[in-house]
This record gives structure tokens, C-alpha cells and sequence, in this order.
């Protein structure tokens, strides 16, 4: 459900179980036989490209049978609450739900309040959090960086839309654990009040964050449905907020960028900065099938 619920071993395991499954990931032969007989559901009730199609990989590259289910095509179009459609999916065969939800929360609600007996995984619920997206990060930093998943010394600076994104709430809590320093930068009216009670220390300036010389950069999409009402434009924010040529000009020559996905080019991030040879965002995206594949794996490989 959270980061939260992770030691720092257990974190460590499954960052480990991670770079097992993407070793398999690069064989010839990409399956395994280890959840066969068993049925995942991915029940997305808000878009996804990325995290949709990787846990469905994911699974299916473990042998288990894959059902998608959108809001969209389900019968919460007819008022079915997430508990019944919950209820539904396990009679129907359910061994694992994975859940993207707009709430915060109801991935837990669906895990804890004795609706169903299956597994269930927080693929993103609203403003909380997106766990599996931090391990990947993990993992990616880790590929560059931390070998050991001991990331003392290493500084990891979060840029941009902090209050929406689910994100950096994640990954905050998991670069901590892992002993990272982490920072944030971005406008004022986008940062979370609690935000140095995370660990993180905050900047006003994203050319100020840069003084301190991150070893990671991490650019956060824009929420553009979520910002109708604030007070800066949209040229305001490139202008102060971008990951544009001349910041990515100030990054060390072995600095890596990572972002979430979907990119905004252009507005958060420059296309020069996209496609830099310190960009890793197409080794994150790979680095999402091992990490998923290590949770199904996790919660799944056990069973009868």
C-alpha cells in the first residue's frame, strides 16, 4: 500500500528480488513458470500507459492470466461501488487486484476494511502514493550509483509539481529509508506543509537546489487537470521550473535524470534534456517489469 510499510531490509529485498527478475528481463526466454494458475486484475479507474501495461507484462511474464479492467468498462459507470466491484472480481477468480485509484487511500481501504481475502497492489491512489514507482526509481539509481542499495552520500533532488504528485511522496519516503539525502524544489503554493517532517529539505529556487550539485535529478510531471486555480501561467513555470538547456548545462557529466512519465517536453522538461545521455527514463520504464514482477512475485509465488 505505502513505502511506508517497508523496512529498510524488506525495501532491500525487493530491490534485490528486482534486479533478479531484470536479469531474466534481458533473456532470450523472458518467462517463468512461477504463478501459473493464477489470475492478476488490473482495475484502473484513471488513464495509464506505463504502469498498466507493466504490470500486465509483468504478470503474464510470470505465467499468471491477466484481466484489465477500466472505470470505463466496468459497472462503476452504473454506480457499483469499489467494494462490490472488489467482492466481484474475487468471486470471479481474482488472486491479486491492482488498483489505480483518483482517492487517496482506497487501496487501502480495499486491502484492510475484510471486503476480500486476495491480494492487492497500490498502483497510484490519488495524492498518497505510487510505491512500485519508487522502487523502480530505486532501482535505476541504483544501477548508477549504489550497487548495494546504500545510497548514503548520494543526493537526490525532486523538481516541480510536489503537492499532487504521488510520486515524490513515494519516493521521499524510500530514498530516506535507503539514506539518501533528498531535497525538493519547485513554486511555494505546490509544496506540501509537511514537507521537512519527510526529511526533505526545500528550496524556492530550482537554480539554488543546483548549487548543491545533485547526483540525481528528478523532474516531476505537471498536473495541469489538478491546477486550474493557481496563480502562475504556464510560461511562468518554464520559465523557473523547466529542466531547460541551460540548467541541464550545470549537471555534473555523471549526473542522472530520471521522470515518472508522461513527459510534458517542453514545459517541465526540455527535449534536449529528454534525450540526454544522462536521461534514464526509458531505463526506468524497463526497470518497472522487474520491480513488478519482484512484488507479484513477492505477494503470489507462495501460494497454492
Amino acid at each position: 500500500m505505502s513505502i511506508r510499510d517497508l523496512t529498510l531490509e524488506q525495501a532491500t529485498e525487493l530491490l534485490a528480488s528486482s534486479r533478479e527478475m531484470s536479469q531474466v528481463n534481458q533473456r532470450a526466454l523472458k518467462t517463468l513458470p512461477t504463478l501459473r494458475g493464477k489470475t492478476v486484475v488490473n482495475l484502473f479507474y484513471e488513464n495509464s500507459t506505463r504502469t498498466r501495461v507493466s504490470f500486465e507484462i509483468s504478470a503474464k511474464r510470470l505465467g499468471a492470466d491477466v484481466i484489465n479492467v477500466t472505470s470505463d468498462s466496468s459497472s462503476a459507470t452504473k454506480g457499483e461501488s469499489l467494494r462490490d466491484t472488489a467482492q466481484t472480481l474475487q468471486a470471479l477468480g481474482a488472486d491479486a487486484i491492482v488498483l489505480r485509484h483518483p482517492m487517496s487511500g482506497a487501496a487501502n481501504a480495499m486491502a484492510t476494511r475484510d471486503w476480500i481475502s486476495c491480494s492487492v497492489v497500490n498502483a497510484g491512489d490519488g495524492r498518497h502514493e505510487h510505491p512500485t514507482q519508487a522502487l523502480l526509481d530505486a532501482l535505476t539509481i541504483s544501477q548508477n550509483f549504489a550497487a548495494d542499495f546504500d545510497f548514503k552520500g548520494l543526493r537526490v533532488l525532486v523538481v516541480g509539481d510536489l503537492l499532487h504528485s504521488r510520486v515524490a511522496r513515494s519516493n521521499f519516503l524510500l530514498l530516506n529509508l535507503l539514506g539518501a539525502t533528498v531535497m525538493a524544489a519547485g513554486p511555494m503554493e505546490l509544496a506540501p506543509v509537511l514537507l521537512n517532517q519527510m526529511g526533505v529539505e526545500l528550496f524556492g529556487s530550482f537554480d539554488e537546489a543546483l548549487d548543491q550539485q545533485p547526483d540525481v535529478v528528478m523532474m516531476l510531471r505537471v498536473q495541469m487537470e489538478r491546477m486550474q486555480h493557481l496563480s502562475f501561467s504556464t510560461s511562468e513555470y518554464q520559465r523557473s521550473w523547466s529542466l531547460d538547456e541551460n540548467r541541464l548545462g550545470r549537471l555534473g557529466s555523471e549526473a542522472v535524470i530520471l521522470h515518472p512519465g508522461p513527459m510534458n517536453r517542453g514545459l517541465e522538461i526540455s527535449n534536449h534534456a529528454a534525450e540526454d545521455s544522462r536521461s534514464k527514463v526509458l531505463e526506468q520504464v524497463q526497470n518497472g517489469l522487474a520491480v513488478r514482477m519482484a512484488v507479484l512475485h513477492q505477494l503470489l509465488g507462495g501460494q497454492n
